[in-house]
């Protein structure tokens, strides 16, 4: 079986600790060839802005946090929604989040680009499960 490696990975988390041990578990497992990081909504959204029109630095996939201040994963959706399809079809985006909040995950869950929800801390069992749904 050939292993199937990630391109790029974007982390969107206002949490360093968080973002640390999910790259570094991304590292370790070999995930992805690149790791990008944005500590917020916000500074992820501007990140797909200025490279919507460069599929080479769009990310495969992006693991987004729900609770973070002013642009949180709800309002990242919602603008993530306005993006052409070249930035929607190629980002998958998997929600990581430690929030127990059934109805925030609910909400987040039924949204259309979201194709998995995990809970932090991210794993390599984690990693591969994700693997086998976008790649």
């Amino acid at each position: 079986m050939v292993k199937k490696i990630i391109d790029l990975v974007m982390l969107v988390d206002d949490n360093d600790t968080d973002n640390f041990i999910s790259k570094r578990i991304i590292e370790i497992t070999g995930f992805a060839k690149e790791v990008v990081i944005k500590n917020s909504g916000k500074s992820a959204l501007e990140y797909l802005e200025e490279n919507k029109d460069v599929e080479e630095r769009l990310p495969n996939i992006i693991f987004l946090d729900i609770n973070m201040p002013i642009v949180d994963g709800f309002v990242f959706l919602y603008e993530f929604e306005s993006f052409p399809n070249l930035v929607k079809d190629k980002c998958k985006v998997i929600i990581l989040s430690s929030s127990d909040n059934k109805r925030d995950i609910d909400k987040i869950v039924n949204n259309n680009h979201v194709v998995k929800f995990v809970t932090k801390p991210l794993t390599e069992v984690a990693l591969n499960e994700v693997k086998e749904i976008t790649v």
